[in-house]
């Protein structure tokens, strides 16, 4: 063989080895948001959305919720819950605005391109968002907007939380039954939450006891004191207001400076440690509804309490509360059904006995919940569960 052949075939050889090789290699994978390239396989992400007030007056509210959603789907991915999914969060604030509400829908459908949104907060956010989501056929849960009727004739329209109308007959009934209370004031605010609480109330109450004065402000009022002064006058034993804390606080200091002595009633709006920030002394002994109570001594309601404080700070309320039982419904969807948002809202739809912090949580057939109600009581500036 001479030298020129044997250097040919050499070439030839080499060349075989190199197109082997190549041929052999694994393809390159595009790593998930967060994660690594090389050999790891490609992830598929599921886009979350939330949305609600991060600014603004009831910005508690809506940072909470938030804050509740991030923990779940941190847990979900460090916990590699499902080996080849992984959740991204994107959050829009509304302001507590309805129209800014559904432009952080649409904001949220059309240019993120979420698969599923938790959210809205308040009740009128939600009741904007509704017909988009609908539209956009992007299943959405809330954890907390409780408009009676709300996700009626909307199947892409759930919520994790109690009605107005629930809360409102059921502390209405207990504070005449367990409380001895006979003769109410109502004090709404003049929005759909405060208005549909109001409605509730005035019709359990008035079948059991009287209800001797009605009042109405305004979302942001700082004086109540034309409403108490007209409430003082009929001489009730107690006062439900059918508002949020901000509010709630300031009637409570008011009424303390008229010399007006009456027991407090809420609802989940009251949930709030900025509450007892605002009214110290005026919001003792209040009582009020809630979906969530971070005393209760379970594991699961403690290591959740834990892990909130350690992040954020301070303690949770309901809204970060039923917001992580609300993205754990997602979370069990996903994991049950599929990544698609089609898939997302059968799973969220055959919900039956979630075993959630807030409680055993079962979706109806027109997406509302079915839950207990607890009633909790400012006791030494804190909340304690009372039922």
């Amino acid at each position: 063989m001479n030298k020129r052949y044997s250097n040919v075939l050499v070439i030839l050889f080499l060349c075989l080895v190199l197109i082997a090789t190549v041929g052999c290699a694994k393809p390159e994978k595009t790593p998930a948001p967060g994660g690594t390239s090389g050999d790891e396989p490609s992830s598929t992400v599921v886009k979350i959305g939330t949305v609600g007030p991060l600014t603004g007056g009831a910005a508690t509210y809506g940072t909470s919720v938030r804050n509740g959603v991030k923990i779940a789907v941190d847990e979900f991915n460090d916990n590699e819950e499902a080996p080849g999914i992984v959740l991204e969060l994107i959050s829009e604030d509304s302001e507590g605005d309805w129209s800014k509400a559904a432009n952080a829908f649409s904001k949220l459908i059309d240019q993120n391109k979420v698969d599923v949104i938790v959210g809205a907060v308040l009740s009128s956010e939600t009741e904007a968002g509704g017909p988009i989501v609908m539209s956009a056929k992007i299943p959405t849960i809330s954890p907390s907007s409780t408009a009676t009727g709300l996700t009626l004739d909307n199947p892409y329209l759930f919520r994790n939380c109690l009605s107005d109308e629930v809360q409102a007959s059921q502390l209405a009934e207990y504070a005449v039954k367990e409380l001895g209370l006979k003769k109410f004031a109502i004090l709404y605010t003049n929005n759909d939450y405060g208005v549909a609480l109001k409605n509730a109330f005035e019709e359990t109450a008035s079948s059991l006891a009287e209800v001797l004065a009605i009042e109405a402000f305004m979302d942001n009022d700082e004086n109540f004191k034309p409403q108490l002064t007209s409430i003082q006058q009929k001489d009730p034993e107690a006062i439900f207001v059918a508002g949020y804390y901000t509010e709630a606080a300031k009637i409570a200091q008011q009424a303390v400076e008229q010399g007006l002595e009456v027991q407090f009633l809420g609802a989940d709006g009251f949930y709030s440690p900025v509450l007892v920030e605002i009214g110290s002394d005026a919001v003792e002994g209040a009582i009020f509804t809630a979906g969530f109570h971070s005393g209760d001594e379970s594991p699961t309601v403690q290591n959740f309490v834990k892990k909130y404080g350690e992040l954020f700070g301070e303690e949770p309320d309901m809204f970060a509360a039923q917001a992580y039982d609300a993205a754990r419904i997602v979370i069990e969807a996903i994991k049950a059904k599929g990544t698609t948002s089609e898939q997302i809202r059968e799973g969220i739809a055959e919900t039956e006995n979630f075993p959630g912090i807030t409680g055993n949580t079962s979706i109806d057939e027109e997406g509302d919940t079915i839950k207990d109600v607890l009633i909790l009581k400012v006791t030494d500036g804190a909340f304690e569960r009372i039922r």
